[in-house]
């Protein structure tokens, strides 16, 4: 076997590693959110955040089936298909999160101010994402050929 080939084979090896990973990271994030310790633990939000918890919950539960998905399957056409739906459903929250604005902070400064802008860079950052993964879909290759 090449040094190439192997290279390639714990490549795979990592990123199959990593989908494991998120899968499990999910599903404990799924828990903490709707069972314990729950989101209403934390004191900066507010009640309005319930609007928020259906999506957030596709979110999780997409992410974990895409990962799955990307373990039997790691191809850079289906990873970019599930990589689109996933930044569709985070742009979709990110739009809410806008809209709704659950959170109340008791600090002094002006950080509604300092989260309005974290939550701007966030849709352009998944904006960003969406294109490069529509590039993706597009050409079939994660790394353009040169």
């Amino acid at each position: 076997m090449t040094e190439a080939t192997e290279k390639r084979r714990d490549r795979a090896a990592a990123r199959r590693g990593g989908y494991g990973g998120a899968i499990v990271i999910n599903g404990a994030l799924l828990y903490a959110v709707n069972v314990w310790p729950g989101w209403q633990v934390l004191p900066f939000l507010t009640d309005d955040l319930q609007q928020l918890l259906p999506l957030v919950n596709l979110s999780l539960i997409v992410g974990m089936f895409t990962n799955a998905v990307y373990l039997i399957v790691d191809l850079p056409r289906v990873k970019a298909v599930g990589d689109l739906v996933t930044f569709g459903i985070g742009m979709a929250i990110l739009v809410s999160l806008w809209r709704v604005f659950p959170f109340a902070f008791p600090i002094g400064f002006d950080s509604n101010f300092v989260v309005r802008i974290l939550i701007v860079l966030s849709m352009v950052g998944c904006g960003i994402g969406i294109i490069v993964q529509l590039m993706i879909l597009v050409t079939g290759r994660a790394v353009p050929r040169r």
